[in-house]
């Protein structure tokens, strides 16, 4: 086993949406700074990122509930939701950026129009789902959204959900046709195939076992070239740490203060999938419902309409699922070795937080495919089991940190950034809204990671995201014009262009 030496300005670990953002991003920052990507399996985005892996939704709280939370005093904060529409906002302009520029081709092969739409059942839910609207519809993020609990309505915008249904109770739904499906696995290849011809080293088949700190206060990595057996190690002054799942057990080697406190509890994801032209032919919308009581918001089940390879399917789920691994390709031993002396006491108290979770959990494992056929039915009451089949999506690790709000032991719902006091190093982990937000974290980590350069990339950043530093929900001009033209760019349909 022999070893090899090289230095480089950035190194991203991982070949996903999020390594493959940031890299796009500086390579028309800084086109000198040489860039070296190391990735575990053989090919980009065949984790957390590939198509089948995640919903490929386009994530701007266009149809997810759990977006828009209500107070105790009945009115609704939707002030995540608008602070998600704005960041994927900054994705569609950056996508759009490359298009126009010939950087990446074809923006049908990654990004499809589908109306977003959420779906309720019961007088509460729909009383909240009005209030919903009303907060929404008033926003110009928003503008173009219908309310409606008519069922004529419903059977135009839902036949296959709407058929055999028995209506003993009230029934209704927003419906916005500006919503889109994302596949992210197309995408991220694609970027990959850009950064390769601007001279970025992508490094498949290696993993990255060990990250140190050296004199000179750059990053040593120690990477196992499983192609040869070799060990390398591989220097660079910045390293991000993009790896998924597996971002937490490096973030923990590299043993930076803000590493210390952080654990995470991994959940898989199953979806139900169906390919009958028949069947998919019937429905064309992202339809998303209401988490059921006590289950955790990445459980909001959805019935989506999705592009795949040129090919229209239909998902159902997720059902929630427990593996201890931290990626489909990891090992059962990742979330034992995660403990550390540091987040023993961290983990222990969300333990003892979190048994609702674990009782949810231990329920949807042991769910047999009838028993999803039955909640299938919930969305659909013609559903039959011979039409859909399981298929086993991405893992996700939730991140566990100790918080003010929370307490010792809290666990996140989302994307969490960290990054060391001086910048040189950063890691990217959680869940959704995720690859939907990608140019948003990645622009946030530049900002962190590099303010020494901001002042004097500040006009080419403007110049790929003409929204940067402006909220697009106090512009409503600035907002109609990259509504429009990102649509244009993007090739999605005419009634995206809502704002006309």
């Amino acid at each position: 086993m022999s070893s090899s030496e090289t230095k480089t300005d950035v190194i991203l670990i991982g070949a996903g949406i999020m390594s493959a953002t940031l890299g796009t991003l500086l390579k028309e920052l800084v086109p000198e700074w040489e860039i070296t990507v190391y990735e575990k399996l053989a090919n980009a985005g065949e984790e957390s990122s590939n198509e089948w892996n995640n919903a490929g939704t386009g994530h701007s709280a266009l149809c997810e509930l759990n977006y828009t939370v209500e107070k105790p005093d009945g009115s609704l904060d939707i002030s995540k939701a608008i602070k998600i529409n704005e960041q994927f906002q900054l994705s569609r302009q950056f996508w759009s950026y490359l298009v126009n520029r010939n950087l990446i081709r074809n923006p049908r092969d990654f990004i499809m129009p589908i109306p977003h739409m959420s779906l309720v059942q019961g007088e509460q839910d729909v009383t909240f789902l009005k209030k919903r609207f009303k907060a929404l519809s008033d926003n110009p993020l928003f503008q173009g959204m219908e309310f409606s609990d008519d069922h004529e309505k419903l059977i135009e915008w839902i036949p296959l959900i709407m058929e055999g249904r028995t209506l003993n109770e009230p029934i209704a739904a927003t419906k916005i046709d500006s919503g889109t499906d994302v596949n992210f696995g197309a995408l991220t290849r694609m970027l990959f195939d850009h950064l390769e011809s601007k001279n970025v080293e992508i490094n498949y088949n290696h993993s990255v076992e060990d990250i140190k700190r050296t004199d000179d206060g750059s990053w040593e990595l120690k990477v196992w070239n499983m192609a040869t057996g070799n060990i390398e190690r591989h220097t660079a002054k910045f390293v991000f740490i993009g790896g998924g799942g597996g971002s937490l057990h490096l973030l923990q080697k590299t043993g930076i203060p803000e590493s210390k406190h952080i654990g995470g509890f991994p959940v898989s994801g199953i979806f139900m999938v169906c390919n009958d032209p028949d069947v998919v032919g019937q429905h064309h919308a992202k339809v998303y419902g209401k988490a059921k009581v006590g289950a955790p918001p990445m459980s909001v089940p959805h019935l989506d309409t999705r592009y795949i390879d040129n090919k229209k399917s239909l998902l159902f789920g997720p059902f929630a699922g427990f593996s201890p691994k931290f990626l489909k390709t990891g090992s059962n031993m990742d979330l034992i070795t995660s403990v550390k002396p540091n987040n023993v006491l961290t983990m222990l108290a969300a333990g003892a937080k979190q048994m609702p979770l674990t009782k949810y959990l231990i329920q949807q494992v042991m769910l047999s495919k009838e028993q999803r056929m039955e909640e299938l039915r919930e969305f659909i009451p013609n559903a039959k089991s011979e039409d859909w089949d399981l298929v086993v999506a991405g893992q996700r690790v939730q991140v566990i940190k100790d918080t003010e709000a929370g307490g010792k032991g809290t666990l996140q719902f989302g994307t969490e950034v960290i990054t060391a006091a001086d910048g040189s190093i950063a890691a990217l982990l959680g869940a959704s809204p995720g690859a939907s937000t990608a140019v948003h974290v990645m622009l946030e980590i530049i900002k962190k990671c590099f303010p020494e350069h901001i002042e004097e990339w500040e006009s080419k950043i403007k110049e790929m995201i003409p929204s940067h530093g402006v909220s697009l929900m106090e512009n409503p001009e600035l907002l109609h014009e990259i509504h429009t033209s990102t649509a244009q760019t993007l090739g999605l349909s005419e009634k995206e262009l809502i704002f006309s």
